[in-house]
């Protein structure tokens, strides 16, 4: 009776023993934490890549259609054939591409032996394909040959350099084989993405818009915060987004001081 009375109390409240991680703490993007007009992070300012991109998603899908690589077909190399470029090509090559089209890419690869069916990429069909359709295969992948985005676009085009040497078109001899046996790495395996930002992302202060460029926090005199301009380059209404999380961050401060 006593643990009957006591269980009571607890089925009459809103708290919840199995919520199956179904309401959980969050902060939005933007949302102040505690009581300082700080936010949760800084401004995604220069946090995208640098390094572009032959051709977008919304400009070229990544269908493995023959007219979808086809339109990729008049894509330029901007990479040079170079000594580094070729010793790259051939590291992405032995490990993405020689299991199926051979380290000298005729189309004998490992997995020809369990049934894959080998593709000759030394043809003088292959040879005639541009650089574009060889970079629009490997980024779509078509048939039986899965699209390879793993390899990033810049070593994306080494690849291509190094078939093309492989064929013999542009007069380079490279090696062949793999760069190390298994379970070597440092440099004979892929280092980190370059597609993503090199630096973290300039935090941007929204309380330097606010007039005289300070405001107090609560329970503490706020020290005078140096006024930060905007990045060069940086969209035209960030500041307007930044003013109005500083006028709402403010808001829900005094908020919260009422209700103490």
């Amino acid at each position: 009776m006593r643990l009957l009375v006591l269980a009571i109390p607890l089925t009459l409240t809103a708290c919840e023993w199995f919520t199956d991680f179904k309401r959980q703490p969050s902060i939005w993007t933007w949302e102040v934490v505690k009581d300082t007009l700080t936010p949760s992070r800084g401004n995604p300012q220069m946090s995208v890549p640098t390094t572009g991109t032959a051709v977008a998603g919304f400009q070229v899908s990544y269908g493995a259609f023959p007219a979808t690589i086809d339109s990729m077909a008049a894509l330029r190399n901007p990479t040079p054939a170079s000594d580094s470029s070729l010793a790259n090509g051939r590291k992405y090559f032995q490990i993405n591409c020689a299991v199926c089209h051979g380290e000298r890419a005729m189309g004998d690869g490992t997995a020809t032996k369990f049934g894959m069916i080998g593709i000759n990429l030394t043809t003088d069909l292959t040879k005639a394909r541009t650089d574009g359709y060889i970079f629009g295969m490997i980024r779509n992948g078509r048939g039986l040959m899965p699209p390879y985005n793993r390899i990033e676009e810049m070593d994306r085009w080494d690849v291509v350099n190094y078939v093309r040497a492989l064929q013999g078109v542009g007069g380079k001899t490279v090696a062949v084989g793999p760069l190390a046996p298994p379970g070597v790495t440092g440099d004979k395996v892929p280092g980190p993405t370059r597609m993503g930002p090199t630096e973290p992302a300039p935090f941007f202060n929204p309380r330097s818009l606010l007039k005289g460029g300070q405001q107090a926090t609560v329970g503490a005199a706020s020290p005078t915060p140096t006024p930060q301009v905007l990045p060069a380059g940086a969209p035209s209404d960030t500041a307007r987004h930044a003013r109005a999380d500083s006028a709402k961050a403010k808001s829900a401060s005094a908020r919260t001081r009422g209700n103490r």
